[in-house]
């Protein structure tokens, strides 16, 4: 197959188609053939053909080495990323969970402030209830002293005017009569 497709670039040549003797030194034609069959043949012999295959071919497992590890890196990276992704979820659902469990005792706590509220209303209404009623029994104590004294001192004023010195000794007579009845 090598040497039909050879035959068939050699005989294909614009060097083919001119006219006169093509094999002879003064055709440049012939020479520039001559060379170039020179020039190829050398390289094989050299075995150029082969160091460039197998530079090719080490070239093409550097490549698919580095395609490997491209995809080992590739894949590495997805499960990272999956990895955080997971991660992030769980955060995210755990920071839900921490804000509604806020708002919870939040709520619980806006509930424990009212009622704290109410309760201290509660007591300081009762308080001030106490207090009136306390202020209350004073005045009425007060009012009561004050209309006991008044009654006193208008009886003593009556007592005073109507007395006379044997009504006096008399009532005198009676509560000394009335202690002796009573000790004895």
């Amino acid at each position: 197959m090598k040497r039909l497709s050879l035959l068939l670039a050699l005989t294909a040549t614009p060097a083919m188609a001119a006219v006169g003797p093509f094999v002879s030194l003064a055709n440049t034609d012939f020479i520039v053939l001559l060379a170039f069959l020179l020039f190829v043949g050398v390289l094989v012999y050299l075995k150029v053909p082969g160091l460039l295959a197998g530079k090719l071919d080490e070239r093409a497992l550097g490549i698919r080495g580095e395609l490997n590890e491209a995809k080992a890196l590739r894949e590495e990276a997805q499960t990272i990323l999956a990895s955080y992704e997971r991660k992030q979820r769980e955060v995210a659902e755990q920071s839900e969970r921490i804000i509604a469990h806020a708002r919870q005792e939040a709520e619980l706590a806006a509930e424990q402030a009212k009622e704290d509220l109410k309760a201290s209303m509660a007591r300081r209404v009762q308080a001030a209830e106490d207090q009136i009623g306390s202020a209350q029994a004073k005045v009425v104590r007060e009012v009561r002293d004050q209309a006991v004294q008044v009654a006193v001192a208008a009886a003593r004023g009556v007592i005073a005017k109507q007395m006379t010195a044997a009504a006096g000794n008399k009532l005198v007579d009676d509560a000394i009569a009335s202690v002796e009845t009573k000790l004895h």
